[in-house]
């Protein structure tokens, strides 16, 4: 039996050359933002294109977005928002250290980690500071309240910046490098150096061990009704089940199997459609309903360095994809 053809969306995808690694990407407005390797952004809005340089001496190595500003934390240890015009607004300087996590608010808030300091800053600029048992890997806001999840080893800190309380920990040995919280704050993820999840229910604390993956898991999305959550780090895409009482003892949905690793998910904002991009360059819409896939971006010829994709971001409407790979392509997926 032949194998089923894939829909195709190519003809929809506006293709641009970022010129460097794309580290990470955001919407603002019209106007999709790409954070580069070489230490600029790359500001595109329909046929306009233009690079802003943000960290001239270095590299932007991890970046966020409350929808307004694009904020970038670079090798020079600056932290610096880009806005959808171009404004550029250095936010904080960590003298040189380099900047390992940050996360934004659609509200002003805003941290960033550089080693085991953890700064904090609220709506209105004012900063507070937390010393983590060891380096801060990952951080996540919490989805109601000002307050922020740090991935460290054998624990995730939950710290209140607002408060002078001591952060409640949710402990598991190993390393956790990344983390994510459930939209409705049910949850805390995070990924692990031994290419795993732990997940802790936070209702009554209760450990949620997700393995199988042959690599480490570098990309999470929440499905838009918070039951579903995708993750990287296989051939296909791994999708929990979080609704009810999380996925303990229920497998995971398998979408989107593939001869290459998936690099990165975006789910729709709006409806149960997940993009996926995979380390060939490759890049698929999947219905999680029914598995159908449409092909966004082919499987590239570049080495396959270059070709993985290493950001995808759908706007606030869900009508268009950006997406950036390792070697500096870049593109933008318009719906029919």
């Amino acid at each position: 039996m032949a194998a089923p053809t894939i829909s195709s969306l190519t003809e929809h995808v506006a293709h641009l050359d970022a010129g460097a690694h794309v580290t990470a990407l955001a919407w603002l407005g019209a106007t999709a933002a790409f954070a580069l390797g070489d230490g600029a952004t790359l500001l595109a809005t329909g046929a306009d294109e233009r690079r802003v340089a943000v960290h001239p001496d270095g590299a932007a190595l991890v970046a966020a977005s409350d929808g307004r500003r694009l904020v970038t934390g670079g090798d020079d240890g600056r932290i610096v928002a880009v806005a959808g015009d171009g404004t550029v607004e250095e936010i904080g300087d960590e003298k040189g250290r380099w900047i390992d996590a940050i996360v934004a608010g659609r509200d002003g808030t805003l941290a960033w980690s550089a080693g085991k300091r953890v700064t904090a800053r609220d709506g209105k600029g004012r900063l507070r500071h937390f010393e983590a048992p060891s380096t801060a890997q990952g951080l996540a806001l919490a989805p109601k309240g000002y307050r922020l999840a740090i991935a460290h080893y054998n624990a995730v800190s939950l710290w209140f910046p607002n408060t002078d309380a001591e952060p409640e920990k949710l402990e598991w040995k190993g390393s956790h490098l990344g983390v994510t919280w459930s939209p409705d704050a049910r949850f805390v993820v995070t990924s692990m150096q031994e290419n795993a999840l732990h997940g802790w229910r936070l209702s009554d604390r209760r450990d949620m061990r997700m393995t199988g993956y042959p690599a480490k898991t570098r990309s999470f999305s929440w499905s838009h009704d918070g039951n579903w959550l995708a993750t990287s780090g296989a051939d296909a895409v791994i999708v929990w089940p979080f609704d009810k009482d999380g996925p303990m003892g229920r497998a995971p949905r398998e979408c989107g199997v593939r001869h290459a690793k998936v690099s990165r998910v975006a789910f729709h904002p709006g409806a149960l459609v997940v993009a996926a991009g995979y380390e060939d360059g490759c890049i698929l819409l999947i219905r999680l309903t029914d598995a159908t896939e449409l092909l966004v971006r082919r499987a590239s010829v570049e080495a396959q360095e270059d070709a993985t994709v290493t950001a995808l971001a759908w706007d606030t409407k869900g009508k268009h994809l950006a997406f950036g790979t390792a070697g500096g392509a870049a593109g933008i997926l318009t719906l029919p």
